[in-house]
């Protein structure tokens, strides 16, 4: 955050921070698949999915480094990342391997962090500049 921070609800910090962690988690993620076993990461998936997630490795950190630079579109940009990845990985689980919820801790987890993204971003930015 800049040096006007202390203008900045503390809340706002906080969130702001906890979303940008959680998008540097993702990238790390996506990132690692890629040196792996490149763009076609999940042989059981298709190309324009695998190819999908390969660009997060780019949109998860654009996103990281517009919400810590204070900016609108950091969080529009994680919102539009977390409502794709969410749709993306449930057709994966759920239409795809035929799996649910119950079996797959990181839809879990993608889920309570689209939740915190989605439910959190109409307030925090208000408190980000255009």
């Amino acid at each position: 955050m800049t040096t006007s921070t202390h203008r900045t609800p503390l809340w706002v910090v906080i969130v702001v921070c906890a979303v940008a962690a959680g998008l540097l988690v993702g990238t790390v993620t996506h990132v690692t698949d890629l040196l792996h076993h490149g763009l076609q990461a999940y042989d059981w998936a298709p190309r324009w999915l695998n190819l999908y997630w390969s660009s997060l490795a780019l949109l998860d950190p654009l996103a990281a480094v517009l919400l810590i630079r204070r900016r609108r579109r950091g969080a529009d940009l994680a919102c539009v990342v977390l409502a794709t990845d969410l749709i993306a990985n449930w057709y994966a689980i759920y239409g795809i391997q035929g799996s649910g919820i119950a079996d797959q801790p990181g839809l879990q987890r993608l889920v309570a962090f689209a939740v915190l993204v989605l439910g959190t971003a109409p307030f925090v930015r208000r408190h980000l500049s255009t």
